[in-house]
């Protein structure tokens, strides 16, 4: 029996609920009829004509959906709450059975042409036409979604470690502020709800109020203007930008200590510099055009700088290197500067030679410069003469290579007896050793005088990557 009393009371809690809803719902449709019976939304919902209309505006940024540089456009999902008060949809609450709050479509009620001032999209639609909540005191509350296209001025002087401040600029088109006066709900955009971007930070959106005077008109026409404050995430282009072209750049240095004979000294060069070149071209296409250079781009001109001129002076080593036996002797200056001297700073040694003994200082090598110049100068013709006196000759005869060859032999009844003619042929080849020696030790000095330059210039341009980098990336913000 309790049983069936908890049941019936049960089933007539439901009846009287749903007795109350249905009374709600005839309510709220009563007070529909009754409060469109004579409403316009053409005109603005006040007593007096006169009389300021105010329009709170509260905005929240919830994505960053893109932002497009070249075109400098950004793209953001905005939810716009807009609160005003309309005169004539007031109700008694006690009259509707307590009904305080109703939900109709934002059509049937009179809306402010609040606007984007800087929309840069073609599509002329505004927010969402959702629901507005209206309260009995006449309270209107609108809240709709939207996705803005807004120009913003990219400035990517510090890319990619730019950051952006872009503004999103809301007013009356129709209305001017004596009739439509615009408030702030906050003092900056609500990001409770933000969905972080994989490219870019939000630090905040600060709003401003702003009440232009237009040269057409007297009266004033205020706007609200909402600064988004966007930092770029790095992190994407040093790994993928500046970090190949930083150890592309180390390339171009090697290039001076790869070996001459080895014919790739100016491919490596030309590769370097057509790779960056791939690499600049690649963020000149993400760019808008302007006169600001990126940081990045600064980087990558100076690097393309550096290579050229390193291409350019192993061209140049590269002639001396291969000069041959046609050229002059090496200066006095430079065998004392970069024989000597540079060549042990930079510890630059032939196979052979000690770090003690200096290049080219043999036992022999100067005499037998003297004597070749010696003895082009002086051709033996015809027989020829005795070199020392008889009384000096040797008692047996034997070839050498030295310049008295013509005393190895005894004319009077030495021996072995010597033709004057054998012994000049022999002369003439040992003064074609002498010639092919000196001419080995005079390219052996140009090339010598090229690897350490080549060694010069690679420490030189080591120095100059490693301080450009630092000064590129010290100029960051």
């Amino acid at each position: 029996m309790e049983r069936i009393c908890v049941e019936m009371l049960f089933f007539s809690a439901l009846l009287l609920v749903d007795a109350a809803y249905c009374a709600q719902g005839r309510y709220a449709h009563k007070l529909l009829n009754d409060l469109m019976e004579n409403y316009s939304t053409a005109l603005r919902p006040v007593d007096d004509t006169d009389k300021t209309l105010n329009v709170t505006l509260q905005v929240t940024l919830s994505q960053i959906k893109d932002m497009d540089e070249r075109n400098q456009v950004l793209i953001a999902y905005l939810w716009i709450r807009q609160t005003w008060n309309d005169a004539y949809l007031k109700w008694n609450k006690d009259e509707y059975d307590g009904l305080e709050v109703i939900r109709i479509p934002s059509s049937l009620v009179w809306r402010p042409d609040l606007v984007l001032y800087n929309k840069a999209d073609d599509d002329s639609s505004g927010p969402v036409d959702t629901n507005v909540v209206l309260r009995y005191n006449g309270e209107i509350t609108w809240d709709a979604p939207a996705i803005t296209k807004s120009s913003c001025v990219v400035d990517v002087s510090y890319f990619p470690f730019d950051s952006q401040q872009c503004n999103l600029t809301f007013g009356s088109w129709t209305y001017n502020g004596n009739q439509v006066d615009i408030a702030m709900g906050m003092d900056s955009g609500d990001l409770s709800d933000f969905v972080e971007n994989v490219e870019w930070e939000c630090h905040g959106m600060p709003a401003t109020k702003n009440v232009i005077m237009y040269g057409c008109c007297s009266d004033p026409y205020p706007d609200i203007t909402y600064t988004v404050l966007l930092q770029r995430r790095s992190s994407f282009y040093i790994f993928n930008l500046l970090l190949p072209c930083f150890l592309i750049s180390f390339l171009a240095p090697l290039g001076f200590y790869l070996p001459a004979d080895s014919g790739e000294k100016v491919s490596l060069g030309v590769t370097v510099l057509l790779a960056l070149t791939v690499f600049q071209m690649m963020v000149a296409e993400s760019m808008p055009p302007s006169e600001s250079v990126p940081l990045i781009g600064k980087y990558y001109v100076a690097t393309m700088t550096m290579i050229t001129a390193s291409t350019s002076l192993t061209i140049f080593i590269m002639n001396i290197h291969f000069c041959g036996a046609e050229a002059k002797p090496v200066p006095y200056w430079a065998k004392v500067l970069i024989i000597d001297y540079m060549s042990k700073i930079f510890f630059v040694y032939e196979v052979g030679e000690s770090c003690a003994s200096p290049f080219g200082k043999s036992e022999e090598s100067e005499p037998f410069i003297r004597k070749h110049n010696k003895n082009l100068k002086e051709k033996p013709k015809g027989a020829p003469p005795p070199c020392c006196p008889d009384d000096e000759k040797p008692a047996a005869f034997h070839l050498t290579f030295n310049p008295c060859v013509y005393c190895s032999c005894r004319g009077n009844g030495g021996i072995l007896g010597c033709d004057p003619k054998l012994v000049w042929n022999v002369e003439y080849i040992a003064n074609c050793f002498r010639e092919q020696k000196a001419t080995c030790l005079k390219v052996a000095e140009w090339k010598k005088i090229a690897k350490v330059m080549d060694r010069f210039f690679m420490w030189i341009f080591f120095i100059m990557v490693f301080l450009m980098s630092i000064l590129i990336i010290g100029n960051a913000p």
